[in-house]
This record gives C-alpha cells, sequence and structure tokens, in this order.
C-alpha cells in the first residue's frame, strides 16, 4: 500500500509537468510596458506561466518535487525486503531458477506500483475537472485545458512501476545468487572525501554561463543545461560524501566514545556508512535545493530594495511595489513552499528507511536483547545512527546550494543609466545640443538569510528527532526473542 501511494504521488506530479509542457501555440505577446507573454498563455492568469523565462522552471520544479517522492517509494519497496527474501528463498529452495525468482519479486513490486501509477491517472484526471474553473473571457489560474502528448502521458504513468521494477531487481541480487541469501562483504578502508571535489565543480559549473554570456551570446537551452548539471553535480556531492561524512562520525564514536551506545552506533555507521547517502538522499537534494531558493529570495529582496532607493535618489515619486510583494519574490517563496513539501515526503521515506533498518536487523537486536543489551541502550544507538551524519550532512547540504547561488550573486548594483534630452525642447533631437545625465548607482550587498536557513535547518533536524522516535515504536517489536529463532 505505501509502494502505491507514493508511485501514485509521484506519477500525479510528473503528470502535472507533462500538462505545463504541453502549452504551446501562437507567438510571444509583447506589452506596451515592454514585457511578453509566452506563447500560448495569453489566457491565463498566473504570471507562472504568462513569463517566458519561468515556465521552463515551473516543468524543472515540478519534476524536482517528484525525486523526493521517488526516493519514498523506493524506501517503500525495501520495507517488505527480509519477508520477500525469505519467501524466495523458499521457491528457490523448493528447486526455481534464479531467473524465476527475480520474475516473481519484480512482478510483486510492479504490480503494486503499476495499481499506484493507474490511481495516479485517475487523481489527475480527477484534479483536472475540479480545478476547471474558467473566469471572464475564459480565463483560466492552471492550465487544465492542455492535455500532456501521447509519449510524455505514456512516460509519465510507465516511469515509476519501471523503475520500481529496478529497484526490486537489485535488492533480490544476494537471494538469486544463493537461496540463503548470504552475501559476503568485506571492506578494506572506509569512504574517501573524494565527492567534495563534484561539489566544487558543480559550483564551477554552474558559474560558467554566466561568465560566458557576459562575453558571447550563448543559446537559451545551453545556458539552463550547463547550470542545471552545475546543481546536479552539487546534489551528487552532498549525497555521495554522505557515505565519508557517516564513516567519519562512526570513527569519531568508536574512537572517543564511553559508553554501550556510541560505541554500538560507530561499529554500526563504520559497517555500513552507505546507509546515509542510501537513506538522506532525498533529504538532502531538497535542502539543497532550499539553500539555493533562500540565496534567490534574499537576491530578489535586496534587488527591490536597491530600486526603491535608487527612485528615491532620482525623484520617481511613483516608486515600486513593496519588496516582498514582488514578482520574483513571491515565486522564490512558492519554491521555498515546494522545497518544504518536499522536505516532509523526504521525512515520510525516512520514516519508512528507519523502519526497514530496524527490521533488517530484527535478529541482531533480539539476539543483543537475549545477551542482557537494555531496550534504551538499543534506542539509543538508532538516534545516534540517525543523528550523527545527519546533522552534519544537513549543514553541508544548506551551504551548498547557498553557495550556488551567492558564488555569482553576493551584491546588488541598480543604476548608471544615461539620459540625454535637448537643451531646446523644440529643436530637433538629432542636430540639437543636448544635455546628458547619468544616474546614481546604488549598491548594496546581498545579506546571508540566517533567520531563513536556521528555520530550514533546525526545522528539519526536529522532524528527524520525531521519525526517530517514531522508530523506537518499531525497535520495540524486532527485539521479540521469537526472532532468533530456527525456522
Amino acid at each position: 500500500m505505501l509502494t502505491a501511494t507514493s508511485a501514485a504521488l509521484a506519477t500525479t506530479a510528473m503528470l502535472a509537468a507533462a500538462t505545463v509542457a504541453a502549452i504551446h501555440g501562437g507567438e510571444p505577446v509583447e506589452h506596451p510596458d515592454g514585457s511578453s507573454t509566452a506563447p500560448g498563455a495569453e489566457h491565463y492568469t498566473s504570471p507562472l506561466l504568462q513569463e517566458p523565462g519561468l515556465r521552463p522552471g515551473v516543468i524543472f520544479g515540478l519534476l524536482l518535487l517528484t525525486l523526493p517522492v521517488l526516493a519514498l517509494a523506493g524506501q517503500c519497496i525495501r520495507l517488505g525486503a527480509p519477508a520477500r527474501d525469505r519467501r524466495l528463498a523458499a521457491i528457490r529452495l523448493a528447486g526455481a531458477t534464479p531467473g524465476q525468482a527475480i520474475l516473481i519479486a519484480v512482478a510483486e513490486t510492479v504490480a503494486a506500483s503499476g495499481l499506484g501509477s493507474a490511481t495516479g491517472f485517475g487523481l489527475y484526471l480527477g484534479l483536472r475537472r475540479v480545478l476547471h474553473d474558467p473566469g471572464p473571457g475564459g480565463s483560466l489560474a492552471l492550465p487544465t485545458d492542455a492535455f500532456p502528448a501521447p509519449v510524455p502521458l505514456a512516460a509519465a504513468v510507465v516511469a515509476v512501476p519501471v523503475l520500481a521494477g529496478l529497484i526490486g531487481l537489485m535488492l533480490i541480487r544476494g537471494v538469486a545468487v544463493t537461496p540463503l541469501g548470504v552475501v559476503r562483504r568485506h571492506r578494506e578502508h572506509g569512504p574517501r572525501p573524494w565527492p567534495g571535489l563534484a561539489i566544487g565543480a558543480g559550483v564551477l559549473v554552474f558559474n560558467v554561463p554566466v561568465w560566458l554570456s557576459d562575453r558571447m551570446e550563448m543559446p537559451g537551452f545551453l545556458f539552463g543545461l550547463l547550470m542545471l548539471l552545475g546543481a546536479v553535480l552539487v546534489m551528487a556531492g552532498v549525497v555521495v560524501g554522505t557515505g565519508w561524512i557517516s564513516y567519519t562520525a562512526g570513527r569519531l564514536l568508536h574512537r572517543f566514545g564511553r559508553g554501550p551506545v556510541t560505541l554500538l552506533a560507530g561499529r554500526r555507521m563504520m559497517a555500513d556508512p552507505w546507509n546515509g547517502s542510501r537513506t538522506l538522499g532525498a533529504l538532502l537534494g531538497a535542502t539543497v535545493i532550499g539553500g539555493a531558493a533562500m540565496g534567490y529570495h534574499a537576491l530578489f529582496v535586496t534587488q527591490d530594495r536597491a530600486e526603491k532607493q535608487l527612485n528615491a535618489l532620482t525623484g520617481n515619486s511613483q516608486g515600486l511595489p513593496d519588496p516582498l510583494d514582488g514578482f520574483y519574490v513571491g515565486t522564490a517563496r512558492l519554491v521555498l513552499i515546494a522545497v518544504g513539501v518536499g522536505v516532509a515526503v523526504s521525512a515520510a521515506g525516512m520514516l519508512v528507511a528507519l523502519a526497514e533498518s530496524v527490521v533488517a536487523r530484527r535478529r541482531t537486536n533480539a539476539a543483543l536483547t537475549a545477551a542482557g543489551t537494555s531496550s534504551g541502550t538499543l534506542a539509543g544507538t538508532l538516534l545516534w545512527q540517525t543523528m550523527a551524519p545527519l546533522v552534519p550532512a544537513l549543514a553541508l547540504a544548506v551551504v551548498s546550494g547557498l553557495v550556488l547561488v551567492r558564488s555569482l550573486y553576493h551584491e546588488v548594483a541598480v543604476g548608471g543609466g544615461i539620459t540625454e534630452s535637448c537643451t531646446d525642447p523644440a529643436a530637433d533631437f538629432a542636430t540639437c545640443a543636448r544635455t546628458v545625465v547619468t544616474d546614481p548607482i546604488v549598491t548594496l550587498p546581498v545579506p546571508v538569510p540566517w533567520q531563513q536557513l536556521t528555520v530550514l535547518g533546525g526545522g528539519t533536524v526536529l522532524l528527524m528527532l520525531v521519525v526517530a522516535a517514531i522508530g523506537m515504536l518499531v525497535l520495540r517489536s524486532s527485539t521479540d526473542l521469537e526472532e532468533i529463532r530456527a525456522a
């Protein structure tokens, strides 16, 4: 049921992105004030759809929103791995070939996610009908009159079951090799901090299109592609680097810990340092985006403030609207709301991952309980395993996202324009004596949004503490001594 629910959410988000991409027709409409409306968006009231440069950002944002949901689907599939392994092992011992066992496991996963995708498609169709509310002149707030083309539509519906099948295939590779599901792993050394180079390379690539556009003509798609590549490199570096952070934190706990809680947590983190990368990936990706969105929010607020100061210096009595009501500031706030949704979904994925890890260690936990280990010790170990890699990795993710933006925009400069006018108003402008007036330049530094960063980081840590507390309830049931009974 969890797999189907997450598949339905992911399918709905991808179909929404495909719907925005399906808006087309006509030519950009130029307005007297110099602004323009994107092709096919004349009857939409949302500026996110009307602005030519923002529509790709809306599509990109919706696709990014599917990443934590897909991660949640992967964790839901992993949740049933122990029971599935036992069932497939019994089938293998009964004479089934590895191919037959793989087919059974993949079919189970694809069936659940396929049902979820079908439900998501039905939810999408229902929302189209409910939200279709034409205003005066046929204006619409959402693109409920557009429908995705057959290929994007089929890709959105089929993508989740295919990905779920691949995840299920990777999960049973141990059982496919041997019906006992025993795979020997030997680690000679821990992860290395090389992913930090990916973060640095990502920041550099993110700066390249802006640097090139100041010196040469650059296609819009290439500009966006390079910036997207830079952001993806940073996110990948943060997620993969969590393995090194987890291993290092485990070594420190094992080196300086003085109680069974820290010693056991340190050994477990050293034995499986990549557990943090698997379980925290979606959460860290969302916080990287959140750090970048906060950087842009601070930039737009500073730019509006600088323009108001410039108007005051030049005697413009009309002024500008309040900075918090500015269009781009509002857009950045919408992105922050989407990041909040992504963090909440990632927290749900973390809860599922935490429950899966507890279930996977049920025999170990039961054996420790039988040997006299208290339930409080096991609960403390679980808390250290969750929070020790989370806090530094979360700080790295937020700072990396903020650095992406601040590496380009750390100050704002407006003004400096030149206005020419004739000394004699009745003379011909082409031949008259001219008066040249240069506007002043207002330069303001872009502040670091400490308050917003604290809310994002602190709120995420508190949310993870709640998740860890709920995971301890699962831990209580996994210490039953029946778990160490031989089948």
